[in-house]
């Protein structure tokens, strides 16, 4: 039998940063894709909210079964039925004219798209540095987002919605040549992150905890924030732009984890991130004007998307087989789609407060699942490393021993 490769290369992290942009490709301009459906397919607002959400249940859906079922299958292959199947559905989407196959369609390219997220985030976390490349890999999904949110109006204008699609459909194919690269499973990978370790079922578990409940947060809190600057005072176009700056801050915020990796530890930048994105909630609470609302969207879009590498980071280094990033890939889809059911159990009539305040709290809590695990982590590492150095020194004081002997 083959012994398991060192680990991901260089190779294998392009392809996987650029897989885990193609996952998310619709999702991620969702406003956009929304917009298309009703201006150019005849969609009403719900019937088009409907469509981008059941394309979120289908992600969630595979990326759920990729935690039960990922170690049993080949990577290369899921990735390139995935890619294919991807690329027929957002085709099958040009020509059809039915709504309920329309929808069926968006689930069947959700399913697709979730194997290719739920993948490529595992193998990132199979790098040497997880934390650095997580911050690469959410920069450009952040990037492809501005560019494509900001073309779409005119690619609207020139071909209607076929355009996005063919477009949608195209861009999983140009992975497909790359897909050699990616590892045939997690169980290949002999080393992985330098700091990893096997952490106890307990600490995973509050770890994975911690997952969730940040993503719940960010659910709850995203799905609303256009509707909290309207009702707090702002124009329609004021709360659209300080959005569109904030995408911006989003991608400086991910770039910090890129430049830095894991050099101060993650404890520290996880705990700045997690309560910043929380403080930042409390100052969008009530009315404001448009200078502090874009300072404060911008602030949290900062510490979201620098936030974020650090938690794929950390659940990287929490075992040695890429295992709890998948868990923690799909209770992050999970928690994003039940965020925002949450936030619409809670809301009253043009008040967006207990929507701030829900969001704060579940934030709270993911931060204190974390720390233990972290923490526990360091400890582990540190520990290590102590009795390497004490090893190294115990062997040469032997070997100078021995040579004052001879």
């Amino acid at each position: 039998m083959s012994s398991p490769a060192p680990s991901v290369d260089r190779r294998g992290l392009i392809a996987a940063i650029l897989v885990g942009v193609i996952g998310p490709e619709v999702f991620i301009v969702q406003p956009g894709f929304v917009q298309g459906l009703v201006q150019h397919l005849g969609f009403d607002d719900r019937s088009a909210g409907y469509a981008a959400s059941i394309e979120v249940w289908g992600i969630t859906a595979t990326t759920v079964l990729m935690t039960f079922f990922a170690h049993h299958f080949n990577w290369r292959k899921v990735i390139s039925v995935s890619l294919i199947l991807v690329a027929v559905s957002n085709f099958a989407c040009i020509v059809v004219h039915d709504k309920s196959l329309f929808l069926a369609l968006r689930f069947v390219a959700g399913l697709g798209c979730g194997s290719l997220i739920s993948l490529s985030f595992t193998t990132v976390g199979l790098t040497s540095n997880p934390d650095r490349n997580f911050g690469y890999l959410i920069m450009w999904v952040l990037l492809y987002g501005a560019v494509v949110l900001f073309a779409m109006p005119a690619a609207f204008a020139v071909s209607g919605m076929s355009g996005p699609l063919l477009f949608f459909a195209l861009f999983p194919l140009t992975a497909l040549p790359m897909v050699k690269s990616f590892p045939v499973s997690g169980e290949t990978v002999a080393a992985v992150e330098a700091d990893a370790v096997n952490l106890s079922n307990v600490l995973k578990g509050s770890a994975l905890a911690a997952m969730f409940a940040y993503f719940i947060a960010q659910g709850v809190a995203w799905a609303y924030l256009f509707l909290i600057g309207t009702a707090g005072g702002l124009s329609e176009q004021k709360v659209a732009n300080a959005l569109t700056l904030s995408q911006f801050a989003g991608v400086a915020g991910a770039l910090l984890p890129a430049m830095v990796g894991s050099r101060f530890g993650r404890w520290r930048p996880l705990s700045i991130g997690i309560c910043g994105g929380a403080v930042a909630l409390v100052f969008l609470i009530g009315r404001f004007e448009y200078l502090p609302f874009t300072l404060w969207v911008c602030v949290y879009n900062f510490f979201w998307n620098m936030t974020h590498p650090f938690l794929l980071g950390s659940m990287a280094s929490f075992d040695r087989r890429g295992r709890v990033v998948v868990y923690a890939v799909a209770l992050q889809m999970l928690g994003l789609a039940i965020g925002p059911a949450l936030a619409a159990s809670v809301i009253s009539p043009e008040h967006y407060d207990r929507v701030n305040w829900l969001a704060i709290g579940f934030f709270m809590v993911s931060w204190i699942c974390i720390l233990p695990p972290v923490l526990s982590q360091q400890r582990s590492t540190q520990a290590t490393k102590l009795g390497w150095v004490q090893r190294m020194r115990c062997t040469g004081v032997r070997a100078s021993g021995t040579l004052d002997r001879r």
